[in-house]
């Protein structure tokens, strides 16, 4: 049985063998990490005459990008963008900031995009783990934050993340984010102590939804705004941890469209299962969306819901991420898959590098 290939320790060390489960366990304790580092280096964003930010990355070093726009979106003085592409908007040019982010500092795109922006004369941020990059912004005098190294790029979520946050907070353009960054290490040092590999399956509620999963192709709900890069990290961290097909889509666009899908083919919706991902404090409408839609129009591809934990924004993002970092994981096992490896991304670095 599933749970009980997830509860036995050493069948998980042996196939964990590159210890994902320890470097999602150890997320809560880059927040601060992130937070004293990023200050000792100082970099604060020119804010005259600013008006827009745009976050150019790919893969786990966008993900910050993802998070910080939803978090930051209704309190940003100036709207927030993220490039994931060779090329930058054609609106970038010396009234925006561009924040370079690649966590090995070689990213292909990163280094073109932030190449463009200097011509453009972009005000021109980096943040990264060495690599090309840092010599470029070291080269160009660009102010830049560098990170700790050693991991995948999708688990230094935190290291790639709080920098970006706390320019944007010590420069004036969100209010200051030390008391949210606070509440947000003691939810997931709490949650952690609930989903870490040695919590029963009884008791965990990421190993309860990797056994919901398993054999299925998930589908996660969330809303627009703040859960809505949690959901699409659940997606992503699902795609590299358990290499399984996943989608995300939000409230209330998902109304006017997805479910209507939910109909036929039948032996493909026995496959497919929903899971909304909710914060507190919605707008009362979304919330009679959610329970309109689980309740009486998904039927058997109905899941389950996870429920953010916490009182400030940043902690219910948080915390609804950390579920997913754990779930995919374990859904990865329950396969007997290795989290970590991404041979396919490799491959393909592998054959664009043949030119």
């Amino acid at each position: 049985m599933r749970d009980l290939y997830l509860d036995d320790p050493v069948r998980l060390r042996e196939t964990d063998s590159s210890d994902m489960l320890g470097a999602i366990y150890g997320l809560p304790d880059q927040l601060p990490a992130a937070l004293a580092y990023t200050r000792t280096q100082g970099v604060r964003l020119r804010t005259e005459g600013l008006l827009q930010i745009v976050i150019t990355g790919l893969g786990g070093s966008a993900a910050g990008g993802d998070l910080l726009r939803g978090y930051a979106a209704a309190a940003c003085k100036v709207p927030i963008f993220v490039n994931r592409q060779y090329e930058l908007p054609a609106f970038v040019g010396p009234a925006t900031c561009v924040i370079a982010v690649s966590y090995s500092g070689n990213t292909e795109e990163t280094l073109a995009a932030y190449e463009e922006a200097r011509a453009r004369g972009a005000q021109t941020v980096v943040i990264t783990g060495g690599g090309e990059l840092l010599r470029l912004a070291e080269r160009d005098s660009v102010p830049h934050v560098v990170v700790p190294t050693g991991l995948q790029p999708r688990a230094a979520l935190g290291y790639l993340f709080v920098p970006a946050l706390l320019m944007l907070a010590d420069s004036g353009l969100i209010p200051e984010v030390d008391e949210e960054l606070s509440e947000t290490v003691e939810v997931l040092h709490r949650l952690r102590g609930l989903l870490a590999p040695d919590t029963p399956t009884a008791h965990n509620p990421a190993k309860q939804i990797a056994c919901h999963l398993h054999g299925k192709i998930p589908v996660i709900h969330s809303t627009a705004g703040l859960t809505e890069a949690a959901a699409y990290r659940w997606k992503t961290q699902i795609n590299e941890n358990a290499n399984s097909p996943a989608y995300a889509h939000v409230y209330p666009e998902l109304n006017h469209n997805e479910i209507v899908g939910f109909d036929v083919p039948g032996a493909a919706l026995e496959l497919i299962r929903v899971i909304t991902l909710r914060a507190r404090d919605l707008h009362p409408r979304i919330g009679k969306r959610i329970e309109i839609t689980t309740q009486e129009l998904l039927g058997p591809c109905n899941g389950v819901e996870v429920r953010a934990e916490g009182e400030s924004p940043l902690a219910q993002l948080f915390s609804l991420l950390y579920v997913g970092e754990y779930l995919s994981a374990y859904l990865g096992l329950s396969y007997g898959i290795d989290p970590t490896p991404v041979q396919k991304i490799e491959q393909l670095k592998r054959r664009l590098a043949e030119g």
